[in-house]
């Protein structure tokens, strides 16, 4: 029985249960048509007196994966998703959901409207709304608190993460994990087990997991204090615990009627247009245009030259992607270094339970090191992880061009160097690829992957693919000092360099940063990345630098005492006993006076407004210098970069998309006030220029075929 149906909503009977398929790949998004076709579905349901229940089933990998993205943006169509839900809830006939894959967002919500629920071992649930900057707005904040208590449900809430099935179980958002591998066929023997024992309808409203009114007000008034604790500034976290607030307080339908009301609020917010460019920018900076003419080599086994921090991290992420490692380092105890760093992290994996020493064990069962570089001979991709000093560099790819296969891929971590030498040094220009890691390496998501000049394009479509395995965001970046990243870094940190000397103090300056969004600021930021290696750019860097150029020198006064940061103790602030978080430095605040004599600066003071638009306009100018020159492709892989390499707070969407939500003109009008001062640092960028002028924004060239000039 399936006349009438809509496509993407399939409808079949078996015996007297009515199979209705959601149909609508890839991943089922609850799209106009879906939301059609199920109300037609349940009114065909109550109208057929042969059915006697409802199975909802997914075609295809998922149940349902939530919003159909399509329709981000434009005007919303009938039916709405809770009305969707409240007609499933009300069917009088009982109503199975049969979850495989994702459930997520509005697909759990539809799932939480049916009266039972059975999972296969593959499904991935979550309410991950607040990613978007948003609440789950189709009942799920009054649902779930009422199936699994307000404390399992603000967790799902506010952290956005997916349950796995026993987990789901457990908390009792599902009634019984299926042992099979197919969701209609386990859905069918539910629900005609239901039948069977004549099971009542069972409406999620009516769920009482709320009824131990103190228990659960204490678990609300918990979730609101921690949210007041992180300054973060977000805004729908507040809306998600106050909607989960109404359903404790009032009668079901009035607290979807609340939930209405939040959802409005957060669908209001600027906060969300960052939030959703952000999740659309880094679907986009996923795809090189290369990936569209050539497919990827295919990478069994990957090395790593160098054991440190980075080489460690790096090794420690291929790993986890399932693939083996051979590490080769100087000599054995350098090695012994290496394997020592990389066992660190998966010893800290099983003291926290996170993995079973077997499960530890058979992991690092795939790591081997070497001496040698003869031991790379066979693998199909090495990634180099030394120190940033280009002839030691240059002399590493002298030995992998030496030893390693045709067809290799070639990889330089460099953070800094000029990749285009590296490979032009090489016969196997076209083998030779950046792949710039952020630290901790196997913890930060961003892959700058640099394409220098004469690289072949199978080459750019593996470091794709390899970003994918590992799940890191990629950003495709051109060749230049610092790529995109740490080029746009060493601008806004001059910016703040140039306040803290003529009178803002490192720490206000901090303070005004982190109450922007950044989860720490700048100087602490260089405290912890270690004072070091900035200063060791710095001097590369010197006898090329314009000498009619600013240059602040209070953090190489600072370095030269061996103030380094956390590492030795004592940065821009102090860490007594080796604490992580610092204190302010008296000491440093009498080196900057003096460095301020020295250069003939009268401090003045800054509010945190200016610190702040100085910062971000320093920033927003050197990322439109980026894109203008090609070495972004377009302003969304700046925000990308920034959002996970660097700390933007994701709600602004990204520097560049916050300047569009700022204004372009005003940012110019800064940028041409302060050039007032100092033009040479101050120059606005062709490109802001230029997009000023004829009235349009960075978004406009994040489209495909954007004209840049």
């Amino acid at each position: 029985m399936n006349a009438g149906a809509s496509p993407a909503v399939v409808r079949e009977l078996h015996d007297d249960i009515l199979v209705v398929t959601i149909n609508n790949p890839p991943v089922n998004a609850l799209g106009v048509a879906v939301r059609r076709g199920l109300l037609e579905a349940f009114d065909t349901a109550e109208a057929t007196p042969r059915v006697r229940a409802v199975l909802l089933v997914g075609a295809g990998r998922d149940f349902l994966g939530g919003a159909d993205i399509r329709e981000f943006g434009q005007p919303p169509q009938p039916p709405a998703l809770p009305d969707v839900c409240n007609r499933i809830e009300a069917c009088a006939k009982p109503v199975v959901a049969a979850i495989h894959g994702a459930a997520l967002g509005g697909g759990l919500e539809v799932a939480l409207a049916a009266h039972y629920r059975i999972a296969l071992g593959t499904a991935r649930l979550g309410l991950p709304e607040v990613l978007l900057g948003l609440l789950p707005g189709a009942g799920g904040t009054q649902r779930a608190p009422r199936l699994i208590g307000a404390k399992a449900a603000l967790d799902l809430m506010l952290s956005g993460r997916h349950i796995g099935a026993a987990e789901a179980l457990e908390l009792g958002m599902v009634d019984r994990v299926a042992a099979g591998e197919v969701a209609q066929e386990e859905g069918l023997a539910y629900a005609r087990e239901l039948l069977a024992r004549g099971a009542p309808v069972r409406r999620t409203r009516d769920a009482t997991a709320l009824s131990e009114r103190a228990a659960q007000q204490a678990a609300i008034d918990a979730a609101r204090d921690s949210i007041a604790r992180k300054p973060t500034g977000l805004f729908s976290p507040g809306r998600i615990v106050e909607a989960v607030q109404a359903a404790l307080d009032l009668p079901f339908d009035a607290g979807l009627a609340r939930e209405r009301q939040l959802f409005i609020e957060c669908l209001d917010s600027p906060q969300r247009a960052g939030l959703v460019h952000a999740f659309f920018a880094e679907r986009a900076t996923a795809k090189a245009p290369e990936m569209g003419t050539a497919r990827p080599r295919p990478v069994h086994a990957v090395g790593v030259v160098g054991g440190g921090t980075m080489g460690a991290g790096i090794a420690v992420a291929l790993l986890d992607a399932g693939l083996p490692v051979t590490m080769v380092e100087r000599d054995e105890a350098a090695l012994a270094r290496g394997r020592a760093n990389v066992t660190k992290v998966y010893d800290g994996l099983v003291a926290k339970g996170r993995m079973t020493a077997a499960q530890r064990d058979a992991v690092l069962a795939r790591w081997q090191g070497s001496t040698a570089f003869e031991a790379l001979a066979d693998v199909d991709l090495v990634i180099e992880a030394v120190f940033e000093e280009l002839d030691v560099k240059l002399a590493v790819f002298a030995q992998l061009e030496r030893v390693c296969k045709p067809g290799a891929v070639l990889a330089t971590n460099t953070s800094y160097l000029d990749v285009d030498r590296i490979a032009a040094a090489t016969k196997r220009p076209a083998d030779i690829i950046g792949l710039h890691f952020f630290s901790p390496a196997h913890v930060m998501k961003l892959l700058e992957i640099v394409v220098p000049a004469q690289v072949a394009p199978d080459v750019v479509a593996t470091a794709f693919e390899l970003a994918r395995r590992l799940r890191k965001t990629p950003v495709r970046a051109g060749v230049c000092d610092g790529f995109i990243g740490n080029r746009m870094l060493a601008v806004y940190r001059q910016a703040a360099d140039h306040m803290m000397e003529d009178g803002a103090s490192p720490y206000q300056i901090d303070r005004a940063i982190r109450a922007f969004g950044y989860p720490i600021g700048p100087y602490e930021m260089a405290d912890l990345a270690g004072g070091d290696i900035g200063w060791a750019t710095r001097k590369r860097k010197a006898a090329t630098r314009d000498p009619a150029a600013r240059y602040v020198q209070i953090a190489d006064r600072l370095c030269e005492r061996g103030w380094f940061g956390q590492k030795t103790g004592r940065g821009f602030y102090r860490y007594p006993e080796g604490a992580r978080q610092g204190v302010p430095d008296p000491e440093v605040e009498a080196i900057i006076d003096a460095e301020r004599q020295r250069a003939g600066v009268t401090p003045r003071p800054f509010s945190d407004d200016e610190i702040v638009r100085r910062y971000l306009a320093a920033m927003i100018n050197e990322g439109a210098n980026v894109v203008d020159q090609g070495i972004a492709l377009r302003p969304l892989d700046v925000d990308v970069t920034l959002l996970h390499g660097y700390g933007f707070p994701r709600h602004r969407g990204g520097p560049m998309k916050y300047a569009d939500m700022v204004g372009l003109p005003q940012v110019l009008a800064d940028i041409q006030r302060y050039a007032e001062d100092d033009p040479l640092f101050w120059r606005p960028s062709p490109l802001l220029l230029r997009l000023v002028e004829r009235g349009a924004n960075f978004d406009s060239l994040n489209q495909p075929g954007a004209n840049h000039a």
